[in-house]
Order: structure tokens, then C-alpha cells, then sequence
């Protein structure tokens, strides 16, 4: 005997045959796709004793669309981009403007030091490294027991 995983929207189309059809073709569109799916990268956080590291995955950008702004105690990497994709053709059938922007915003700790930020971006990952301040970085030694 073998078990089939019952699936509601394929059983249930013999019902209403080809309803599914129509809605499975309009939001699998790239229209749609690119439109559901999230433009915030994810962030990778992490911590050295003399420094405080954050990463974003951000591929397909190039370094000149980012901004970082320091706002209080508040580091803000912010993209706005546009791009226009025609083609050359006089009588095109599809013409496609895209636009996307995205904020992301990270407090600062109390032991960074906000005059020593550094930012770089190589393959698809802009790399933020903030420096602590000299009396907040992390002591370690041995203590001697008595």
C-alpha cells in the first residue's frame, strides 16, 4: 500500500476544474514574486573583544547605493535604487521600471565607539565593523589564588 500526501487544492480541483490554474499563474508571475518577497537582507551579528562586527547579505548592489548614517546611538544602512530594463527594440512588448529601498537600523551599545565606524562591501556583503571604546574592550588575565 502506498500513502499520498492529501494536498486540499489539487483534490478539491476536480470540483472547480482549472480555478487553481488561474491563481497559480497570477502570483507565480515575477511581477508578483518580486514583489512578496522580502528586500530587507538578514544581518549577522557578532562580537570580538575589540570590536563589534555586523554583516548584511545584500548581493546585486554595488557600494554606491548604500548610505550609512549615525543617528544618536543609532547606526542606519539604508538603499534606495532604481533601475530601468527596456529593450532596444522601437516597438517593445514589455517595459519594466524597479524600484526598491530598505532600512535597517541598529542601536549602538554604550561600550561602542561611534568616532570609529568602518564599512566595506565585497561580494554581496557589506561588512560594518564598529571599534569599542578602550575602557569598555573585554579584560581577561588570570587571577592568582591565595
Amino acid at each position: 500500500m502506498t500513502l499520498v500526501k492529501f494536498n486540499p487544492a489539487k483534490n478539491n480541483s476536480s470540483l472547480m476544474p482549472g480555478f487553481n490554474d488561474v491563481f497559480d499563474s497570477i502570483f507565480n508571475d515575477t511581477f508578483f514574486n518580486d514583489r512578496l518577497t522580502s528586500r530587507v537582507p538578514a544581518a549577522n551579528i557578532s562580537e570580538t573583544e575589540d570590536h563589534y562586527h555586523v554583516e548584511l547579505a545584500a548581493p546585486g548592489l554595488r557600494k554606491e547605493d548604500f548610505k550609512l548614517n549615525l543617528d544618536r546611538n543609532v547606526l542606519n544602512v539604508s538603499v534606495e535604487r532604481r533601475t530601468e530594463n527596456n529593450g532596444n527594440q522601437k516597438n517593445y512588448s514589455k517595459r519594466e521600471y524597479s524600484y526598491s529601498s530598505w532600512v535597517r537600523s541598529f542601536t549602538l551599545p554604550e561600550s561602542a565607539n561611534a568616532d570609529s565606524i568602518e564599512a566595506a562591501y565585497t561580494d554581496g556583503v557589506l561588512k560594518i565593523d564598529i571599534a569599542k571604546r578602550e575602557d569598555a574592550k573585554i579584560v581577561r588575565r588570570q587571577i592568582e589564588i591565595k
